[in-house]
């Protein structure tokens, strides 16, 4: 399974390389119109809760991704947001376990069988699906660069290789 660990830690490399590029402070807490109003700071917050929710539930076997902090630090300091990020990457590979994951549907909580390299693969698809967010908001910022691949599913990415040749 060293592979989902690769990804997801490609992935997360691939959120800092975008923050260290921006120009600012103000590029990564500025409200984006596109996207409700929503910053740049809170979609990598986001990402990053959901990681710390899933290693903070390992011990346990029981995960609860609607139970985050919502840290203002992650989605207001991109320095902090990029720790949060690095001390991540250390943590993640663990061995696979089965897991349950708590959630809240229509008012009632919900358990549902999992394991934690399945769990690893979910938390990797909602990072590219926020990236994609992302995305949407450097179209305001100039000078930040992101590879093609940045916030598209490898999924995709094979079958427009595919289309190409």
């Amino acid at each position: 399974m060293t592979i989902i660990f690769n990804k997801a830690k490609e992935a997360l490399n691939e959120i800092v390389a975008v923050l260290d590029q921006l120009p600012g402070q103000e590029n990564y807490t500025a409200s984006c119109p596109a996207l409700s109003g929503a910053t740049i700071g809170q979609h990598t917050r986001h990402v990053i809760e959901l990681y710390q929710c899933l290693l903070a539930g390992y011990e346990t076997a029981v995960v609860n991704y609607d139970d985050r902090k919502r840290n203002k630090l992650y989605e207001n300091d991109k320095n902090e947001a990029i720790a949060a990020i690095r001390e991540i990457q250390n943590k993640l590979e663990l061995a696979d376990k089965p897991m349950l994951i708590v959630c809240q549907a229509a008012g009632d909580n919900i358990t549902i069988q999992s394991n934690y390299n399945r769990e690893v693969l979910y938390n990797l698809e909602h990072c590219i699906h926020h990236q994609a967010l992302i995305r949407v908001a450097l179209i305001a910022t100039d000078g930040v660069l992101v590879s093609d691949e940045f916030g598209v599913a490898p999924s995709t990415i094979q079958y427009r290789q595919q289309c190409a040749q």
